[in-house]
């Protein structure tokens, strides 16, 4: 008992490593109230920031805004937007990042985007052909908005520089743990990571993993391969089979046995629940054991399930666990 507590006291001595969220938007009425719930119970987790998917050319630009709208005004959370690249041109793409940034939103993920089902890969994505593309495209906008401007220089009388203008907050790419689908090998992640990075990327979220080992051999290589920017691990909690099996189908990443077989074959929604938080939380473990800079967790628009895995990891809001605590004691 004695060393359990020794341990808890040392794990609230370590700083907390950023944590964030994905959201979609919400499709209907109902879906949007009940998503406004979760945003607010997210945001007590102190996260880094909350990102908020977009569907491919423009699909759903009004109703990302709108969530990406809500956080800035009810929450102090940083809201971060995905763009993509698929049937996008460079005037549309232009146009949207205008506005995502005169909404007030800073943060981008940039993603390339898969084309739509039964379409050809390597036809009619857009414009732009590339996440990297896409991130120079960001920096330009901005750079566009910020005109430049002299400011005096301190202590010199008549002498002035050109003022520094401000660039977005964070520029994300993906990074894909277990190779691209149409990756050529662990070394062409590498140098497209790379390209993004070069681009001007200044953070990398990883898509589906299922083994800690996964994603640390990944930043291993990326890190040996020239790659500086932090390589956040994305971590998705399946709590039901017929989700697993459509992110399978969706991604082409098998996931282990023992959870397939283990959410099969328990027929108590509760139980399957648990069984996926107790699989994120070691996952989760392992790669920040292992060294990784932050948690970025995929909430398919609930809270309760991601808050647990924080939970189990000791991970949720001082602040949050304070406040619980005074109530409790009241």
């Amino acid at each position: 008992m004695a060393e359990t507590g020794s341990a808890a006291e040392g794990a609230d001595c370590r700083p907390r490593p950023p944590i964030s969220f994905e959201l979609f938007p919400p499709r209907t009425d109902a879906a949007a109230l009940a998503l406004g719930r979760t945003i607010d119970r997210l945001a007590e987790a102190d996260p880094a920031f909350i990102s908020v998917t977009f569907g491919a050319g423009g699909t759903s630009r009004d109703r990302s805004l709108t969530v990406l709208r809500y956080l800035l005004a009810h929450t102090n959370v940083e809201p971060m937007a995905h763009l993509t690249c698929v049937g996008s041109s460079h005037s549309e793409a232009n146009r949207l990042v205008r506005e995502f940034l005169d909404a007030g939103v800073t943060s981008f993920l940039a993603l390339r985007g898969d084309p739509p089902v039964g379409a050809d890969p390597d036809a009619g994505i857009g414009d732009l052909a590339s996440a990297a593309e896409l991130v120079q495209l960001i920096h330009r906008v901005q750079e566009e908005r910020e005109p430049f401007a002299q400011v005096g220089m301190p202590g010199m009388p008549g002498a002035s520089r050109i003022r520094e203008r401000a660039r977005p907050e964070r520029v994300a790419v993906a990074a894909f743990p277990t190779g691209h689908p149409r990756s050529r090998g662990i070394a062409h992640d590498v140098d497209i990571l790379l390209a993004k990075e070069i681009s001007g990327a200044t953070l990398a979220i990883t898509q589906l993993f299922w083994r800690a080992d996964d994603y640390l051999t990944f930043v291993d290589r990326a890190r040996a391969g020239g790659v500086t920017i932090p390589i956040v691990p994305g971590i998705m909690p399946v709590t039901t089979p017929a989700r697993l099996a459509r992110l399978t189908e969706l991604t082409g990443v098998e996931p282990p046995a023992e959870l397939a077989i283990d959410l099969e074959i328990e027929p108590d929604a509760a139980a399957q629940a648990e069984l996926g938080i107790t699989f994120a939380a070691r996952l989760a473990a392992a790669v920040l054991e292992g060294g990784a800079p932050g948690l970025h967790l995929y909430t398919y628009n609930r809270h309760e399930v991601v808050l647990e895995v924080l939970n189990r990891l000791d991970l949720r809001n001082p602040d949050q666990l304070v406040n619980e605590r005074n109530t409790t004691q009241r």
